[in-house]
C-alpha cells in the first residue's frame, strides 16, 4: 500500500466516478483503476461497489476513508515541515474556521500572517463547529477556531483546546432608522432584554448554525417565540438585510466591528455570550509555520481585547 494508491481511493471517493478523479489527478483513467485494483488485492477486500460508471464505497471502503485521509494529511505535514526547515519560507497551512470568525478576526489574522510569511500559503475551510472538529480529529486540518464545546469521545482524546476569547453576543439593526429597542425612560446604549428583542422581527440563520442554536435554547428557556422577519439565511445576507432595515439580527460583537451602516446594541443576560476556542490535535507537534499562526491568533486576540470601542464586548480568556 503506497500513497498515491491512497490518494486515487480518495479521490474516488470525493468524486464519485473514477474519470473524474482521473481527471483531478492528472493520470490516466486505466493507470487509476490499476492503483485500485492493485490496493484491493493487496487488502484483500472490494473498496467500491462499480455500477453504471459511477462508483460507491462498500463498507470497507467507509472503513479505509479516515484512515486513507489522515495518513495522507500526515504525509502532507511531513512534506511541510521539511520545507519549512529553511526558515518558514515555504510551506502551507490549513485553517478551519466558522462563517462568524471568517468575517472578522480571522480576516485580521490572514492580512498579518501573509504580510509577514508571504511565503505560506493558508488553506481554509468554513464550516460549523462540529465539521471542523471531525475534520480536526481525521488530520484535514491543522488548526482551528471554533465556537462550541469539544465533543466527547474520540475528539475529546484527541483534540487539545484553548480558550482565546469571549465575545458578547449584540443585536444589529440599520443606522439609518430609528433604533427599535430605543425608550423614553430608558438610558442610551442599554442592553436590550430578550423578552423585548422577541417582539421586534428577526433575521434568522439556518437550524444548524451555532448562533442559532443558542439563541434557540436562550428563547425556550426565557418562554420566548420569536417574531421572524427572514429565517435560513448566511451571514453576509444577514448583514445586509439588517442594514436594509428588514429586520434586525443576533451577531457575535466581532462581527459588527467597522460596519458604519449598522447599529450594534449588546444583548441583557451574561448567558448569551459565546467562547471562542483555538483547536488542534494534541498528538500531534505544530509545524514551525503553524506555531507562528498559534502565536498570531493569539496577538491579535489580545489587540481586539485591549482597549478602544470593543473592549466591553470582547474580552480575553486565560488559557486553562
Amino acid at each position: 500500500m503506497n500513497l498515491e494508491q491512497l490518494r486515487g481511493f480518495a479521490e474516488i471517493a470525493a468524486t464519485g466516478h473514477f474519470t473524474r478523479a482521473a481527471e483531478q489527478l492528472h493520470l490516466a483513467q486505466p493507470s487509476l483503476s490499476r492503483q485500485i485494483s492493485s490496493l484491493e488485492r493487496e487488502l484483500g477486500v472490494e473498496l467500491f461497489h462499480r455500477v453504471r460508471g459511477n462508483v460507491a464505497l462498500t463498507s470497507a471502503g467507509e472503513r479505509l476513508l479516515p484512515l486513507a485521509r489522515r495518513m495522507l494529511a500526515d504525509a502532507d505535514t511531513a512534506r511541510s515541515e521539511m520545507a519549512e526547515l529553511a526558515g518558514l519560507k515555504r510551506g502551507r497551512i490549513r485553517l478551519g474556521a466558522t462563517p462568524t470568525l471568517c468575517t472578522s478576526l480571522v480576516v485580521d489574522v490572514i492580512a498579518e500572517f501573509h504580510a509577514r510569511y508571504p511565503g505560506i500559503d493558508i488553506e481554509i475551510l468554513e464550516r460549523g463547529s462540529r465539521t471542523l472538529i471531525g475534520a480536526l480529529v481525521e488530520g484535514g486540518l491543522d488548526l482551528a477556531l471554533i465556537v462550541t464545546s469539544v465533543a466527547a469521545g474520540e475528539a475529546r482524546a484527541v483534540l487539545e483546546r484553548e480558550p482565546i476569547l469571549s465575545e458578547r453576543l449584540v443585536v444589529v439593526s440599520a443606522a439609518h432608522l430609528p433604533d427599535p429597542f430605543a425608550r423614553a425612560t430608558a438610558p442610551a446604549g442599554r442592553a436590550v432584554p430578550l423578552a423585548e428583542l422577541a417582539a421586534v422581527p428577526q433575521i434568522a440563520f439556518p437550524e444548524n448554525y451555532d448562533l442559532r442554536v443558542a439563541m434557540d435554547v436562550a428563547y425556550r428557556a426565557a418562554g420566548l417565540t420569536p417574531v421572524v422577519a427572514v429565517e435560513g439565511v448566511e451571514m453576509d445576507a444577514a448583514l445586509r438585510f439588517a442594514e436594509r432595515g428588514i429586520g434586525v439580527a443576533v451577531v457575535p460583537a466581532m462581527v459588527a466591528i467597522d460596519r458604519p451602516k449598522l447599529r450594534a446594541t449588546p444583548l441583557a443576560g451574561p448567558e448569551l455570550t459565546r467562547t471562542v476556542s483555538l483547536a488542534r490535535r494534541s498528538d500531534m507537534a505544530p509545524t514551525p509555520s503553524g506555531a507562528a499562526l498559534q502565536a498570531l491568533i493569539r496577538e491579535i486576540a489580545d489587540r481586539l481585547a485591549s482597549g478602544g470601542p470593543t473592549e466591553e464586548l470582547v474580552s480575553r480568556v486565560a488559557a486553562g
